[in-house]
């Protein structure tokens, strides 16, 4: 899976991780630098959202929110799909939508429109809703911005089952990932430790339970917030 962050930004370590490394407590996202203020938002659904994987009858817009776009620090890595990344294609990365769905993305400023496939998982900040690629950013129009406000729509999707985990936090040095760990394992039964290669750096992320729901993974990650953390529900893919 792959973390998101701009081309020749200086915080790409911080993005990445979405958190500092130098404490077993990870503070707040990091966001991308841009000449812009980023939007911090709240995912706003028009419609259901999908169940175990599966669209129901009818929907077509499925969220908004902040997209950001990534591009050489990853280029040439494999998605979550097994896909090698191309940072000029139309790609992007979501945290529950099946891989292979093909949605719509509009950005909300200049109401230009581009479709692009769920190749990834992400992005790992509640701040976004959406990660791009350069190629699907460049359409957009927001490539020097950063972010945009965008809508989302499935034109197409997976009919999978579904498996959710947690994350509950990023480091930069295994020893910080493997003391989060062992806090955690005295409250919850399974927690791991999933190593994350990017052309920037090594990184650890620490990870929750397995979940037939959406719904049960949200309570573990409710649970994690008294833990000091900002987890993140993804699709476990």
């Amino acid at each position: 899976m792959m973390q998101v962050l701009r081309i020749g930004t200086a915080c790409a370590t911080t993005l990445l991780l979405g958190a500092c490394a130098g404490a077993v407590k990870p503070m707040p996202p990091a966001e991308i630098s841009s000449p812009s203020t980023l939007l911090t938002t709240s995912v706003t659904s028009s419609a259901p959202m999908p169940v175990q994987g599966r669209i129901l009858p009818g929907v077509t817009s499925f969220e908004t929110g902040t997209a950001a776009w990534y591009g050489k620090e990853l280029q040439g890595k494999k998605t979550a799909d097994g896909e090698v990344f191309d940072m000029y294609g139309l790609t992007a990365a979501h945290r529950t939508l099946p891989l292979g769905t093909i949605i719509l993305v509009t950005n909300l400023d200049n109401s230009k429109s581009v479709k692009v496939k769920i190749t990834d998982r992400g992005p790992f900040t509640n701040t976004r809703v959406l990660d791009l690629s350069y190629g699907a950013a460049r359409e957009l129009g927001f490539v020097a911005r950063g972010t945009a406000r965008v809508s989302i729509e499935i034109l197409k999707t997976a009919r999978e089952p579904a498996l959710y985990t947690v994350q509950a936090a990023t480091f930069a040095e295994e020893e910080n990932a493997r003391q989060l760990k062992y806090r955690l394992s005295k409250k919850f039964e399974v927690v791991t430790i999933v190593p994350f290669e990017t052309n920037v750096a090594r990184f650890y992320r620490v990870r929750v339970g397995s979940y037939s729901s959406e719904e049960l993974a949200e309570q573990v990650a409710k649970k994690l917030t008294f833990e000091g953390l900002e987890p993140i529900v993804v699709r476990k893919d």
